[in-house]
């Protein structure tokens, strides 16, 4: 992999990984509060995806490699 999209690629799974702990916090405070489960389960669903999009990033950076 060249070294500007592993650069790019570096970049943005520190920008989901910001926004996945910003989601995080949200849904700790809206369950606090008491919010609307629907919507709690929606940004439950916005995190896991952000997760999954840093899972793939994450396997470009550093491919699995099998002995």
């Amino acid at each position: 992999m060249p070294d500007q999209e592993q650069a790019d690629n570096r970049l943005a799974l520190a920008k989901l990984r910001q926004e996945h702990e910003d989601y995080d916090a949200a849904i700790n405070a809206m369950i606090k509060v008491g919010c609307d489960a629907l919507r709690v389960q929606r940004m439950k669903k916005k995190k896991l995806a952000i997760k999954d999009r840093m899972t793939q990033i994450e396997d470009q950076i550093l491919p699995d490699i099998i002995a």
